[in-house]
């Protein structure tokens, strides 16, 4: 039994999307501490950068696992079939519990170098690097995580039966396009057409759905109310409440000590990675929010450069 199967036995799955500089090792770490969901996913790790011997070590530093994080999915991009084989074939011994390919990056970089949502443009190689993965994942379950279409909503309708016709353990449809990005709201009429497409061309698979999900009641309210639909993944919600995925709203109090746990994990990874501190920025607008003096204290953090200055502002506060 894969863990798709494995999970979907025990109820709604849950999963914390994959998001570009936000999944990485010391946030799902976070994450688990506030209350975990089903699944993680890492990072998106490019195939070519994997397959290069250049890349193969940042590759490998964005594959990491923490103790906290299985069951965790690897999710990869790229254009290359061959590329994909590579990676995917290591990903069982480096500790994952399935692989998904990302065919829904709306990053105009990825895009331009072919990966990403992009690939629904090339149903082709998107195929083909589909069943690549699917020959050498060492019986490790390959799911995949796409949009609608690229320009048009009326894509899915090909798209998706695409996709299905493969039978992938799993499919997660952002619901929106490629063009739509997060600027409208995501089309949860859809939701029954692509259980009657999914029921029709692979039942077996199992459906998720990404886009304005919140929080976990949220999520179990749209799978109950959508039969045949198996879980959901939470993307931005995660930014509103990291305890999205439990029935908890923090205080002030817990926020900073989920920021204090942020910081140190951070210092233990850069101890023996080269890191840089800007990027963590990023996540204080998590921590530091919806208390008097919340934002002048995060202007105050924002200016920092180091762990230790912003533990000296904390403790100042």
């Amino acid at each position: 039994m894969n863990i798709w199967e494995e999970l979907s036995k025990k109820g709604t799955i849950s999963c914390l999307a994959p998001m570009e500089g936000v999944t990485d090792i010391c946030f799902r770490q976070v994450i688990a501490k506030a209350g975990r969901p089903d699944l993680f996913f890492t990072e998106f790790t490019n195939v070519s950068s994997y397959a290069s011997e250049k890349g193969r070590a940042n590759a490998l530093e964005r594959l990491k696992i923490a103790p906290t994080d299985p069951p965790i999915i690897a999710q990869i991009w790229g254009k290359n079939p061959d590329h994909f084989a590579e990676i995917t074939s290591a990903l069982k011994s480096l500790g994952f519990s399935g692989v998904d390919l990302n065919f829904g990056c709306p990053d105009k970089h990825v895009n331009k170098a072919g990966g990403g949502a992009a690939m629904i443009r090339t149903p082709d190689l998107a195929i083909k690097c589909f069943q690549n993965a699917m020959k050498h994942s060492n019986g490790l379950p390959v799911s995949i995580k796409t949009r609608l279409g690229f320009t048009h909503i009326d894509e899915y309708k090909i798209w998706v039966p695409t996709l299905l016709r493969e039978h992938p353990s799993a499919l997660t449809v952002h619901l929106r396009t490629r063009k739509e990005m997060s600027k409208v709201p995501a089309h949860y009429e859809l939701i029954p057409d692509i259980i009657n497409l999914k029921n029709e061309l692979s039942p077996e698979t199992k459906l998720l759905i990404n886009g304005d999900v919140l929080d976990h009641i949220q999520g179990e309210k749209l799978v109950h109310n959508n039969p045949g639909l198996d879980g959901y993944m939470i993307g931005r919600g995660v930014f509103q409440n990291p305890y999205c995925f439990i029935d908890h709203q923090p205080t002030k109090e817990e926020l900073l000590t989920l920021l204090d746990i942020h910081l140190d994990l951070f210092d233990k990874e850069s101890n023996h990675t080269k890191i840089s501190f800007e990027p963590l920025k990023h996540y204080f607008k998590i921590y530091i929010k919806d208390f008097p003096g919340a934002s002048e204290l995060r202007q105050k953090l924002m200016e920092c450069h180091s762990t230790i200055e912003a533990r000296q502002i904390l403790q100042s506060k």
